[in-house]
């Protein structure tokens, strides 16, 4: 049996009309693993249905002298437990395939859901419900999608082992038919109270991840205001009403298990007193109620088969209406006109609610953020990739001219809003290849290269590559550019980002990494390529700062001053702290705002 690599290329697109057809669809997505398992459960459960034929076989022909009939009967048997082993290996490893495959294409599912949704994931459903969805729900789903083909096999063995009996012995013969359906029904009154109360678990389960996930994302404020005695105590109370829910739901469980041992052993004990009544009479022999003991007690396999189908289907429903309302989740319900709107966002206004930012449309806008980190995940905030800061509440979306970022299809966010990070990354492979990104083709990658002042870069990348022959673009960039020193990298990055020429660049300490003179160069080039464009600059670089239109000051997570970079170097101590180095300055203007950031924190050193 080949082995399917994982992850899948691609997961598909499920349907999410209702729970079962979610389940259908899965099971639909895995034909042939569900085909081979069938067959592999056939034969082994034949098999081992057969067994007692060899055996009743054999016990008459000792009855009767029949060495040969013995021999016969012992090979017989011999070989049938030959093709049972194979059989049941077979099928455990083709379960294992299916439940794994089931699994994994459900996590890529939920994955890819996640990332389509961006930060605005966290507004329309808890943590703990996606955790809860991708760990035990997708097991439940996994588990009975692996056991549709196993009830397959006991269906279609008991309804060839029912008509082989029926034409031998009509009566025996209409008691399996009918009496399997029968003992598999009984468990039906137990279904609904089974869900209901699996569903409870499972919801309980829900509020109980989300409240871990909740405390380990806060525990750092949980230990400066005392309060790790406080959650603890509701996780532990939330972790009974778990508990509970699960002892209720394993009581419904037992009382189906019993009825899986009871019912088909009373079952047997009736159909063995019937079959022992003919052979008082007369009517079969010793070795045909042997075969027929085992073929009824055999039943008992389909019966299991099917109670545990039964649990599986209980269970699997409710995780699959949890997880087809994830991935049912939309970043609006009017996506193609947000859309739209976003395709004017050259004209658009940036807006943070949260800070109070406002990046002006076709401007330069320059922000100084006491803390890099802060700055960080202000960036990333803006092009809607997280929160300002880990562990807090869902926070209001960014907007791009009036449209929140977290409702618009996020293949269209990263289209209209690039974030380049203070640490970029370099695949390896030639620079051509490194340029062929999206974008307008308004900025060749050469205009972006000499904007960026690259020249020696492009110089180390030939030398370091002859077999280019002189072309830089097919010189060949090691694997995050290990060859090249950090400035190095640094440039290739924004050239990269300025060539892909978004409607709103936003740049984290682009040029942290590079001497002051070629700061200075880079400041003039990125003004000229961005003419018209809307970019965003978070920077403490005064080189940079004075080519920018507007430069803000976030200051205790809002915007505290606005200006150009003259203005707020006379007028804003705070701001001069941040830039200069100044500690004086910064102890002056945080004598009325003791908690700022801090004034004093080193900027990266220039190489």
């Amino acid at each position: 049996m080949p082995l399917k690599p994982l992850p899948m290329p691609d997961p598909g697109v499920p349907d999410l009309g209702s729970p079962r057809a979610f389940l259908r669809w899965l099971r639909r997505s895995q034909r042939r693993g569900q085909l081979l398992a069938t067959a592999w459960g056939v034969l082994e459960l034949a098999c081992q249905a057969a067994l007692p034929l060899a055996l009743g076989l054999g016990i008459q022909a000792a009855v009767a002298g029949d060495t040969a009939g013995i021999w016969r009967t012992g090979a017989l048997a011999l070989l049938l437990a030959a093709l049972q082993a194979f059989g049941a290996v077979q099928l455990h490893r083709q379960a294992v395939w299916n439940w794994i495959t089931a699994a994994s294409q459900l996590r890529q599912l939920v994955a890819r859901q996640a990332s389509g949704l961006g930060a605005g994931l966290s507004r329309r459903i808890a943590t703990g419900e996606i955790v809860a969805v991708s760990s035990s729900d997708v097991e439940r789903i996994g588990w009975y999608v692996e056991l549709l083909a196993r009830v397959r096999a006991a269906v279609l063995v008991w309804l060839g082992l029912g008509t082989i009996v029926l034409v031998r012995r009509p009566l025996l013969g209409l008691a399996v038919l009918l009496g399997v359906p029968v003992l598999a029904a009984s468990v039906w009154p137990l279904l609904a109270p089974l869900e209901r109360r699996y569903s409870t678990q499972r919801a309980f389960a829900g509020k109980a991840t989300e409240l871990t996930a909740d405390t380990v994302a806060g525990l750092r404020v949980l230990r400066g205001i005392g309060g790790e005695e406080l959650f603890l105590d509701r996780y532990r109370a939330a972790s009974q009403q778990v508990r509970g829910a699960a002892v209720r739901t394993a009581r419904i469980w037992s009382l189906m298990q019993a009825q899986q041992v009871l019912l088909p052993g009373l079952f047997v004990v009736a159909t063995t007193w019937y079959g022992a009544e003919l052979v008082i009479r007369g009517q079969i022999g010793i070795g045909e109620l042997v075969a027929v003991y085992g073929a009824t007690a055999f039943l008992s396999s389909p019966l299991r088969i099917l109670g545990e189908a039964a649990h599986a289907w209980s269970v699997a429903r409710v995780a699959a209406g949890r997880a087809v309302r994830l991935l049912a989740l939309n970043r609006t319900a009017d996506g193609e006109a947000l859309t739209a709107r976003l395709t004017r966002s050259e004209r658009a206004d940036l807006h943070d609610p949260l800070t109070g930012l406002t990046a002006r449309a076709g401007r330069i806008t320059a922000v100084v953020c006491g803390d890099p980190d802060v700055a960080g995940h202000l960036a990333g905030r803006l092009g809607g990739h997280l929160p300002l800061a880990e562990g807090e509440q869902p926070e209001p979306s960014v907007r791009l001219g009036g449209t929140p970022l977290d409702e618009v299809p996020l293949a269209e966010v990263r289209a209209a809003v690039l974030v380049q990070d203070k640490d970029p990354v370099l695949l390896s492979g030639t620079l051509a290849e490194l340029f062929d990104v999206p974008g307008t083709g308004r900025i060749a990658p050469e205009r972006a290269l000499a904007a960026v002042r690259a020249g020696d870069v492009l110089d180390a990348l030939v030398d370091g590559s002859p077999e280019c022959q002189g072309d830089p673009m097919l010189a060949r960039i090691t694997e995050k550019g290990r060859s090249l020193s950090g400035g190095q990298r640094q440039r290739l990055a924004l050239a990269r980002s300025l060539a892909a020429d978004p409607a709103v660049l936003v740049l984290d300490e682009p040029t942290s990494a590079v001497d002051a003179h070629t700061e200075s160069r880079i400041a003039t080039g990125l003004r000229e390529v961005r003419e018209g464009r809307t970019t965003v600059l978070f920077a403490t670089s005064p080189l940079l700062l004075d080519r920018a239109d507007t430069v803000l000051l976030v200051h205790q997570g809002r915007v505290a001053a606005s200006g150009t970079h003259r203005e707020l170097l006379h007028g804003c101590p705070e701001y001069r702290a941040i830039v200069t180095r100044d500690e004086g300055a910064a102890s002056a203007g945080r004598r009325t705002a003791q908690d700022g950031p801090s004034a004093s924190a080193p900027a990266e050193e220039k190489v």
